[in-house]
């Protein structure tokens, strides 16, 4: 695992808010916050209502871009620009996977139907530091 590889994965260790922005039906972009987890391979996912409009957005045109890394301006340090291909699941196993008990105030729990994952594949990553102009690029081998 490379160097860069490394210090992506530290900055979405934790569940973090990410800035998610899909393309809407009539082609423009529409930015929101969402919470994600990460896993190792740098898989992102994302607890969501099926019905929202970010589903039918995905459903219809699956490319999204993610911003995360700054929670606070007197503390940033670097953060990352992902470029990735999100699909929809509904899937008991990425239901459970998201799972945790701030969603109770959303969905009664894994099983419930109203309940969707979005699952974001990332296949470009720029870190981004605050001291350069010039980010470090990740890109998928897939």
């Amino acid at each position: 695992m490379s160097d860069l590889t490394s210090r992506i994965r530290e900055k979405l260790a934790a569940p973090q808010m990410i800035n998610l922005a899909t393309v809407t039906e009539v082609g423009t972009p529409w930015v929101r916050y969402v919470m994600a987890v990460t896993d190792d391979d740098l898989t992102m996912r994302v607890a969501t209502f099926l019905g929202s409009r970010k589903v039918a957005q995905i459903n219809q045109n699956p490319e999204v871009h993610a911003s995360c890394g700054v929670t606070s301006l007197s503390e940033a340090s670097d953060y990352l620009q992902i470029q990735a291909r999100a699909t929809v699941s509904t899937d008991e196993a990425e239901r459970c996977h998201v799972w945790n008990d701030g969603l109770k105030a959303y969905f009664r729990g894994p099983d419930d139907p109203n309940l969707a994952v979005l699952v974001l594949k990332p296949y470009r990553i720029e870190l981004q530091t605050m001291a350069s102009m010039t980010p470090e690029v990740w890109e998928s081998e897939y």
